[in-house]
């Protein structure tokens, strides 16, 4: 076990002191806070309950666009997108021309929290459920890093593991199901039952938190599936620190319809078709969960656009909560400037944005759509199953503040 008194390790301009048993941070995908809750109320989660009771348990602020992508690495670094740069799970790159998506650890421009400890020698490992965070949560690490969707083919090059089925008991579970997660927390157990890992970091899908809302029976069976493994780290020893990437919020009418506004059809009508671009920064592979539709959009105007009358046409439209100029954006949300189109734009809880009707594939969505990426998914929980201390009142805490309270904070 690393000593107490080794050097603090210094990652994005905040120190981070060694860990004296192990710590396991997990982000839990599309936790609505609610989730916990119900969950807690409906007696499935006692271990829950009591890190509540025992521990500390509060409400912190997400990253907008409240994406997987820009919360999981704002988590590992410590830091905003305006200084890792990931500010969506797609993009427009202006360096190629192109609609793509941002997993590729070359658009990371800050190192992990992640990486600096394993390369000052602690023993680090990580598992996420999606592939697609893998490279960036894993870049520049020494250590295990592999995902649940992908476990058959981590090698020790390539992950610093081998063998994940034989040692997790499970086999390769479907993406679309709760199982990926759940392999999640069985492959956390076994690691720290084998290796004991200093720090350790898991990551889950939203797949039932699109399907199921807090409180269904859904819902309430995946939280006390999580109930059982996180108990059984605390008994490890470990210190346990639990935080999401994002809320999830229905996107529907009362009658369970989508509420879709689909932005290039209006900027079609409104400025001719074509001349504006908009991008979805939620647009994954795994189209079943959202069908590519959330709550934030960033759009690129022709140079002859008035972008105040374009932002007031905008407002006016039924469902969008706010539109910002690019610099108003990178200023009120921590983005890089460089990443985001000449506006960005917000909707209401219960809608969502789109392209055009044509490019947005729904048959796949067997429930009404449930999805995130605004403001009115920012709230997320943190909870740790130690008392915080000396935590500043006052401090407004976010969701990548959670490696700082559990190394700095936590008993």
């Amino acid at each position: 076990m690393p000593s107490p008194t080794r050097t603090p390790i210094e990652v994005n301009g905040r120190s981070y002191q060694w860990m004296r048993q192990p710590v396991v941070v997990v982000c839990v995908d599309g936790c609505e806070p609610d989730y916990i809750t119900q969950a807690i109320e409906a007696g499935v989660a006692p271990f829950l309950a009591r890190m509540c009771e025992r521990g500390a348990s509060t409400l912190a602020d997400c990253v907008v666009p409240s994406f997987t992508n820009p919360n999981n690495l704002s988590i590992v670094t410590g830091a905003p997108p305006s200084v890792h740069g990931i500010c969506g799970n797609f993009f427009w790159d202006p360096d190629t021309g192109q609609e793509v998506m941002m997993n590729d650890a070359k658009y990371l421009r800050a190192g992990t929290i992640l990486a600096a400890f394993s390369n000052a020698g602690a023993k680090v490992a990580v598992v996420t459920a999606k592939d697609k965070l893998r490279a960036m949560l894993g870049h520049g690490m020494r250590g295990i890093c592999f995902s649940s969707e992908k476990a058959d083919k981590a090698t020790l090059a390539d992950n610093g593991i081998e063998d994940v089925l034989a040692l997790v008991g499970k086999p390769v579970p479907s993406v679309y199901s709760a199982d990926l997660s759940e392999f999640v927390f069985a492959a956390g157990v076994a690691l720290m039952k084998r290796d004991r890992p200093d720090l350790m970091y898991l990551s889950t899908t939203d797949y039932v938190q699109h399907k199921h809302a807090p409180g269904t029976a859904e819902a309430n069976a995946f939280y006390a599936m999580m109930n059982g493994y996180l108990e059984e780290l605390d008994r490890l020893g470990a210190v346990v620190a639990i935080t999401a990437d994002h809320g999830m919020s229905a996107k529907t009418d009362a009658g369970g319809a989508p509420q879709i506004i689909y932005l290039q059809e209006w900027f079609d009508a409104r400025l001719g078709a074509g001349r504006a671009r908009v991008i979805l920064p939620i647009t994954d592979p795994y189209v079943v969960h959202h069908g590519a539709l959330g709550s934030y959009a960033t759009c690129y105007l022709p140079a002859d656009a008035d972008i105040a009358d374009v932002t007031a046409g905008l407002v006016a439209v039924p469902g969008i909560e706010a539109v910002y100029t690019r610099a108003q954006a990178a200023r009120r949300f921590e983005l890089p400037p460089d990443r985001l189109g000449d506006i960005v734009v917000i909707a209401e809880k219960l809608n969502v944005l789109g392209t055009t009707a044509s490019r947005h594939d729904l048959s796949a969505l067997e429930v009404p759509l449930r999805s995130h990426g605004g403001i009115s998914e920012q709230k997320v929980p943190l909870i740790f199953n130690r008392p915080l201390h000396n935590v500043p009142s006052g401090r407004r805490l976010r969701n990548f503040d959670i490696v700082d309270l559990a190394l700095n904070h936590c008993a």
